[in-house]
């Protein structure tokens, strides 16, 4: 048995696909599995969840990453460790742009570093890009399916309830009009992250998030993460099979 056994994730060679989905929420784990054939848990350790299966006969992950980005920083490097080379974030973001709707998917090209995780990986100066092939992707099967979405820009930050409730905050951040008029779509916590160390080990990583928080509405969030999943899902895992196709051509 190897005994490169990781240790927050604790993955060993062989257990992980190349390919990983990677929602932050372990409860949505399973429920992307289900898209791939024979999935089955392969382990589970604090915030880290994964099952592996397969799509095209090609080993397939999903591994949760908890929320922020240090635990997704980890989940990135200890899932690189064991051989993954294809990093995409499957999540939820809060809309920015006013012209978004609750169930808009968004297909991140870049997002901007309002988080602390990536400052230790490499300056402030250095951009946060997902990789080209994998937006590309990302962005095939949002269409042929006919899923509303963008593509663009992201922002990732640490503190949730600094833009929730700004006003109880001691020290006002950026307000998200600047954002807005700056053109950055939506706002999450892990696409930086996973983007910087994606740049730095060399691997590809991208991010599709679906709005569940839309400018202009009032809605229950839990509600709206329900209903806006599934078409979030279908579209990562296709994206997924453009890629394996893709990699597998001569």
């Amino acid at each position: 048995m190897s005994d490169d056994l990781q240790l927050h994730v604790r993955l060993r060679s062989g257990d992980a696909g190349r390919y990983v989905l990677m929602p932050g929420d372990p409860g949505r784990v399973e429920l992307i599995a289900r898209h791939l054939d024979g999935a089955r848990q392969v382990a589970s350790n604090r915030e880290y969840l994964t099952f592996t299966g397969k799509l095209e006969g090609t080993p397939v992950s999903v591994t949760s990453t908890g929320i922020g980005g240090p635990s997704t920083a980890i989940a990135a490097e200890e899932l690189i460790a064991v051989g993954a080379d294809t990093l995409i974030r499957v999540g939820t973001a809060g809309s920015i742009a006013r012209d978004l709707r609750t169930g808009d998917l968004v297909v991140a090209q870049a997002a901007v570093r309002d988080e602390g995780t990536s400052l230790a990986y490499v300056p402030a100066a250095f951009p946060a890009t997902a990789d080209l092939q994998v937006v590309n992707a990302l962005v095939e099967a949002a269409r042929a399916a006919g899923n509303p979405f963008r593509a663009g820009i992201l922002r990732s930050a640490d503190a949730f309830y600094a833009d929730v409730a700004p006003a109880t905050m001691p020290y006002q951040p950026v307000p998200l009009g600047v954002w807005e008029r700056a053109g950055v779509l939506a706002s999450e916590m892990e696409a930086s992250t996973l983007f910087t160390v994606g740049s730095v080990r060399r691997v590809r990583a991208g991010a599709i998030v679906a709005v569940v928080n839309a400018t202009e509405e009032t809605v229950n969030t839990g509600d709206v993460v329900a209903l806006s999943l599934e078409p979030l899902i279908a579209t990562a895992i296709d994206a997924i099979r453009l890629l394996i196709r893709a990699d597998a051509a001569p």
